[in-house]
């Protein structure tokens, strides 16, 4: 019976087609179950059944696992159910090759066999996850067929790929959804077993896949993670984190990506939808590389994802799209290894429901475009930046021929309808599948322009043209469709700003339509209190259109006639002082600063695209249009005589002084009893808010013209009485905005107006503090300008009464304007830092709070800006301190060590306190807080500077304060957030005052440290040492800087046993921490070679053997690595070589000590002995040589460097009124220079960041390197040089320092 049937099983598999179809499903099933009647009256037994899924990936010769899994049966998880297999039981799916002698001989070569299989009777227990493929193929046992009940059996895609002969390869393939099925498996023998076989024949499958339904398994793991994703959201610490680590455990499982990818449409709430797509989210973002590595279920898992986002609601779809970000990234854009999605996306587009007109499609239109707009926008940047034409890539061009231009018609259609619907019910879906078509155009051209998009440009711009001028911003109409619309506005004015800048070769014929529309809009705005943010912001980027246009070529064409409209109906207007502003200053002044008077002197503030404002823009226009050329206008002899070339500039006016000052000058200066409502103030508020962005044209003025405006425009207003603390703020930020371009003759006037200005104080409940903030900047950006006043001392003296008085904020303001003056004073302001440093001290001491909490801002910037004020000071100390004649500088030292010292104490040695249930108790042996760790070193190692006899150790109790910072920095983690050169500093200060004053107590003095097993203690230096080995094994740009500790921590000198042992012990950790940094970076030579094998070097060099030990250790034959590495970076031609005197004394006194070791050990030494030696002749020569010097040389490349450096000052006078607008090919190429320059600078700033800093050598000074090297010539130097040519340098440097044996190298 199986024989008759066999035939129609093949007929019903050869039916089935690559690509999914049902077409034969039922006939399927009817056969396959014809087929299983033939052995279901078999008598056998019914088998414990443990359920095994394991498949293999086929191709040609060879199968590659890529999966496994057990699922047991029944409730019991240990011992398989005894019971017929249920309906819905994942079954395996055996596919094998089968091309030997006499076996289906009628057939072709490429055949397989597909076997419905059975579960043999192993006694092993499996858990879950287990590998269960080797046991069943190495089972020698029998295989029991299993007994099933009948019903439906459902196939899933059968498709085999088959692709050359096969030499029998068994393994199973797919799996399927099996109900009623009785099968065998086939033993790992070299012949077929008696179970029957279904033969077909495979070459009609070829390139194909079988996929097969997982829905058994998902189904059994969609309660289980629905159940701990609802856990994670629970108030339940405990719960939520073993929740967490569960669905870790079951990650591991092939289908549990499916599973949530299900629970996003069919949980059973929006809570548990959302948590499970953002859970797949991260985990897609976290573990991209290990799910793409299981290449079958990847694929599917995509495809149902991408099917997903087409028919899930919007709130789950915006978090599913940057999952499937991440995966087109990847799959489309950088390997483009999807080459269905395109098709298939364009397909789906087209029978959405919104373009098809058929409300009973599946597939949403929204979320179509919405993934189309994911594809896209990768293409936004440029894939390779380096290149500086690079073409537009081909998926980009595939995607708008195929998809984007054809919207284009849709595009219209939907404009048409939008046109004819009343302004007040505007409809969301439509004005949805506008702004999605408009956001794939934007990232389309933001930096490609592909070919069929340049033919279809014109259409969308006609369809953009007619939404602008429909475009009302003051109607009152309200509600989401209006917000999309406007949201469709600001993309379209995205859009021509990014033609105008990027494509204007292709935008030319279009820009007298733009320059139209904008206008229109930025005229919208002369009722600007009405307009809310959006609506704003829409202005502010039509101003920014304006300003692009008028920088082109064919610009001031275009704009030149709308310049009187412009300034009069939309410029002045968007300037000019409104109500809103006067609240917004009340209820955030902060924000106010920000939008309206940005300054450096905060880091938060400053304009960021969130903050432009249409005020914003109109004065970047003003400034574009004041720059522009006006007509031509006669000129005198005087100004064409200088340079022929600048006849035709100077033979014309700009607009700004044709046009923008005369404006301005016709309003007049209030008189001080304004009311803010008054339409006097509003209008010079926006005066003096456009003579700030006149900057440039203001650098071209002569400094009679600048004096005589700010006399007569600006300083006035600092005299009104009243003053108004909007003009004053804002003459405060113009007076900073044109500090490059100030008369030094106004200097006086200009700082007492602004000092004046810093100390407005609150009154009458009125906030002042934009005034004072706005002074702030302005003095910062004068200062940084060169701009100085005539004398510091009012300015200081109002910082240091400031200080402590406002808010959090104010202080950080006020703390980084005084670093910004004593560093500008250096020598001026040095006599009155003890003053300002008490000051500050005072405030930091009643803020610093007693938990072990980071600390406010205002502290950070206290500790800050004592740091800097220390530096200065130390900076202007007189260079012999302790002479008589310099008391008041050392007791000004002394004064200021004692403030460091009770403020470090305050911050780390005070008990630290705990809050529980608002009660506070102090905790034995807490660490203190970390914060500013950085800055409190920089203030430890000013004391320590100070510090010369014994007793001050103890007053200012600096051992304790060691002790608890060399706990801290041991457990530093911030590599990458904070700068940490000043604990690298206050190390080498800890070496200098172990050696001024003896401290033996830095290897004996103990605390715990907090992350150690308790009781485990710490010395001060082996906390140093933790800190400087977590440097080399952690951040590479700290490499240089720990390893100038390493070498001066060796050399620390030591007087007990305990010391002694401590050193010990420290070397070996460097030894061996230098070493595996070395073997991480080893293949290829850079520049953190060299002081890493350094570091070893002076290891070695106190403890040979020990560190000899720990290098053979680490590596098969390390020592033997290291000395060959040694001996390359210490030959002339390794590349950052050695550059100081000191690395070639240590590479000198190395090499002699390595070539002594290699000539009387019997390792293996290959040819690193005879390397070694020439490499020490080499260093040896270079050493001398610059021990010697040439200073006279180095003078001469100063000299030339100045006189170059004249040159091309004149140079740049010469071309400075030469320069032409830039090309688009000359941006590209300066795009892609930068980009370039940005990927290689950092590796080359690690590499050779320190390298011209001395080491610390120590004792290693006292070694007689010449009678040394001597020796080892005369001892051995014929037989290691033989067959050797020396560098005649290298000869002559050894002869002229050994001139007595120069018969030494003589080489025969």
């Amino acid at each position: 019976m199986f024989d008759e049937n066999e035939t129609v099983v093949k007929e019903t598999l050869d039916n089935l087609k690559p690509v999914p179809s049902a077409i034969n499903h039922a006939s399927f099933v009817r056969n396959v179950g014809a087929v299983l009647e033939t052995v279901d009256n078999l008598d056998v037994p019914l088998t414990p059944m443990l359920v095994v899924i394991g498949y293999n990936y086929i191709k040609t010769t060879e199968a590659v696992d890529i999966g496994t899994c057990v699922i047991k049966m029944g409730d019991d998880v240990v011992h398989a159910v005894e019971e017929p297999t249920p309906s819905n039981t994942i079954m395996p799916l055996a596919i094998a090759y089968d091309n030997r002698d006499g076996v289906n001989d009628n057939l072709d070569v490429n055949n397989f066999r597909v076997n419905l299989i059975a579960t043999p009777n192993l006694s092993s227990n499996f858990a879950d996850g287990d590998d269960v493929d080797s046991a069943i193929d190495d089972f020698d046992g029998n295989y029991v067929p299993c007994g099933l009940e009948h019903g439906e059996c459902s196939l899933g895609d059968l498709a085999v790929p088959v692709d050359g002969p096969s030499n029998g390869i068994d393994g199973s393939f797919g799996r399927f959804l099996a109900g009623p099925s009785v099968g065998f498996i086939q033993k790992k023998t070299n012949k077929l077993t008696d179970a029957p076989t279904i033969v077909v024949e495979a070459k009609s499958y070829a390139n194909a896949a079988i996929s097969i339904f997982e829905g058994g398994l998902m189904e059994s793991l969609i309660p289980e993670i629905s159940r701990l994703l609802n856990n994670t959201i629970s108030p339940d610490k405990n719960l939520v984190s073993a929740s967490a680590d569960r669905l870790d455990r079951l990650s591991s499982q092939s289908g549990f990506l499916l599973s949530l990818l299900a629970i996003t449409t069919v949980g059973d709430s929006q809570g548990l939808k959302i948590a499970a797509a953002i859970y797949l989210k991260n985990f897609i973002r976290r573990h991209e590389v290990e799910i793409r590595a299981c290449s079958r279920q990847y694929i599917e898992f995509r495809n149902q994802l991408a099917q997903t986002l087409l028919q899930v609601d919007s709130s789950i779809l915006k978090i599913l799209v940057d999952a499937f970000r991440v995966i087109i990234t990847s799959d489309f854009v950088k390997e483009n290894s999807w080459p269905d999605l395109i098709p298939e996306l364009k397909s789906v587009i087209q029978s959405s429901k919104l373009i098809s007109q058929s409300p009973c499609s599946q597939w949403s239109t929204i979320n179509a475009l919405i993934v189309l707009q994911t594809t896209i926008r990768p293409f936004q940047y440029f894939l390779n930046p380096k290149v500086p034409k690079e073409p537009v890539p081909l998926q980009l061009e595939l995607i708008v021929e195929v998809i984007l231009v054809p919207l284009q018609a849709t595009f219209h259609f939907f404009v048409d309808k939008v046109a004819l619907a009343c302004p007040e019910r505007l409809e969301m879906e439509t004005e949805e599948v506008l702004l999605a078509i408009c956001k794939c155009i934007y990232f389309s051209v933001r930096s490609y322009m592909p070919s069929a998009l340049r033919c279809a440009m014109p259409a969308f711009c006609n369809d953009w043209f007619r939404i602008l001028d429909s475009l009302s911003l003051g109607s009152a109409f309200s509600g989401d469709g209006h917000l999309l619309r406007l949201k469709i506005v600001k993309r379209i004015l995205i859009i021509f700003s990014a033609l105008v800048t990027r494509h204007r070769k292709h935008c030319d014929k279009l820009m007298p339509n733009i320059i139209k529309c904008t206008i229109k809009i930025v005229k919208q705005n002369a009722n600007i209190i009405m307009l809310d943010a959006f609506p704003e912001r829409i202005v502010s980027l039509a101003f920014d259109v304006i300003s692009h246009v008028l920088e082109t070529g064919p610009g001031w064409r275009l704009v030149s006639p709308h310049f009187s409209s412009l300034l009069d109906s939309a410029i002045f207007p968007a300037v000019a002082l409104h109500q809103k502003d006067a609240s917004e200053w009340e209820e955030d002044a902060d924000e106010y600063l920000r939008k309206n008077l940005p300054s450096n002197l905060d880091d938060t503030s400053g304009l960021t695209e969130d903050l432009f404002t249409a005020r914003k823009s109109a004065i970047n226009l003003l400034g574009v249009i004041a720059m522009s050329k006006g007509p031509p206008v006669a000129s005198t002899a005087s100004k064409c005589k200088k340079r022929d070339r600048n006849k035709k500039k100077e033979c014309h006016s700009s607009v700004g002084e044709l046009l923008v000052v005369p404006f301005l000058s016709k309003f007049p200066i209030p008189c001080g009893a304004e009311e803010s409502s008054s339409k006097i103030l509003q209008d010079y508020y926006g005066v003096l808010m456009a003579y700030g962005g006149l900057q440039d044209f203001f650098k071209g003025r002569s400094s009679e013209y600048i004096y005589t405006l700010l006399q007569n425009r600006v300083l006035p207003i600092f005299s009104l009485c009243p003053c108004s603390p909007y003009l004053v703020s804002t003459a405060n930020w113009l007076l900073g905005e044109l500090a490059c371009c100030l008369p030094q003759a106004m200097s006086a006037n200009i700082y007492i107006s602004l000092t004046k200005a810093l100390t407005w104080s609150d009154d009458g409940g009125f906030n002042y503090y934009p005034v004072r903030a706005s002074a702030a900047g302005a003095i910062t950006e004068l200062i940084n300008n060169e701009y100085f006043p005539p004398d510091w001392t009012p300015l200081l003296q109002v910082l240091v009464n400031r200080m402590g008085i406002g808010d959090e904020n104010e202080s950080r303001l006020f703390f980084n304007l005084l670093s910004t003056v004593v560093e500008a004073g250096q020598d001026k302001v040095a006599v009155h830092i003890p003053v300002v440093v008490s000051n500050i001290a005072s405030v930091i001491l009643r803020e610093i709070p007693p938990m072990p909490e980071p600390w406010p801002q205002v502290l950070e910037r206290g500790l800050a800006a004592l740091a800097h004020v220390a530096h200065i000071w130390e900076s202007s100390l007189p260079d012999n301190i302790q002479h008589p004649e310099n008391g008041e500088w050392r007791s000004g030292w002394a004064s200021i060590a004692r403030l460091f010292s009770n403020l470090l104490q305050k911050a780390w040695l005070m008990p630290v306190i705990k809050i529980v249930d608002d009660n506070k108790f102090a905790v034995s042996g807490a660490l203190p807080s970390s914060s500013c760790i950085d800055d409190a070193s920089t203030l430890l190692g000013f004391v320590m500077r100070f510090i010369t006899k014994r007793d001050e150790v103890d007053s200012l109790k600096i051992i304790d304060l060691l002790a608890v910072w060399s706990t801290l920095i041991a457990e530093w983690d911030l590599w990458e957030e904070m700068e940490d050169q000043s604990i690298f500093n206050s190390i080498q200060e800890a070496v200098n005052l172990q050696r001024k004053c003896d401290l033996q107590i830095l290897f004996t003095r103990r605390l715990p440290l907090g992350n150690s097993s308790p009781g485990s203690m710490l010395s001060i230096f082996e906390g140093i040492c933790i800190f400087v080995s977590d440097a080399i094994k952690t951040y590479p740009a700290a490499v240089w800087r720990a390893c100038l500790c390493i070498h001066a921590l060796l050399h620390v000198p030591s007087s007990s046993s305990d010391a002694d042992a401590i050193k010990h012990a420290m070397a070996t950790t460097f030894s061996r921490t230098a070493f595996s940094r070395f073997r991480d970076i080893h293949e290829k030579p850079i520049g953190l070679w060299k002081p890493l094998l350094l570091v070893i070097s002076s290891c070695y060099i106190f403890y040979p053997e020990d560190i000899e030990q720990v290098l053979d250790k680490e590596a098969d034959k390390g020592f033997i690595i290291w000395a060959s590495a040694l001996a390359h970076i210490s030959t002339s031609s390794f590349t950052p070589g050695l550059s100081t005197e000191s690395e070639l004394v240590l590479s000198v006194v190395t090499l002699t000590r390595v070539v002594e070791r290699l000539l009387i050990s019997l390792l293996d030494r290959g040819e690193v002995l005879r390397v070694s030696f020439m490499a020490l002749l080499d260093a040896f020569t270079r050493m001398k040589e610059l021990q010697v010097g040439n200073e006279e040389t180095e003078d001469s490349d100063e000299e030339d460097s100045d006189d170059n450096d004249d040159d091309e000052d004149d140079s740049d006078e010469d071309s400075e009124d030469e320069q032409l607008e830039e090309t688009e090919d000359e941006f590209l190429e300066r795009y892609a220079k930068a980009a370039a320059d940005l990927e290689n600078e950092m590796v080359e700033k690690v590499d050779i960041e320190d390298d011209d800093q001395e080491l610390e050598l120590g004792v290693f000074n006292e070694i007689n390197l010449e009678s040394s090297v001597l020796r080892l010539i005369e001892s051995h130097g014929q037989e290691l040089m033989k067959g050797q040519t020396l560098p005649p340098s290298i000869v002559q440097g050894l002869m002229s320092s050994f001139p007595k044996h120069t018969h030494l190298f003589q080489i025969p």
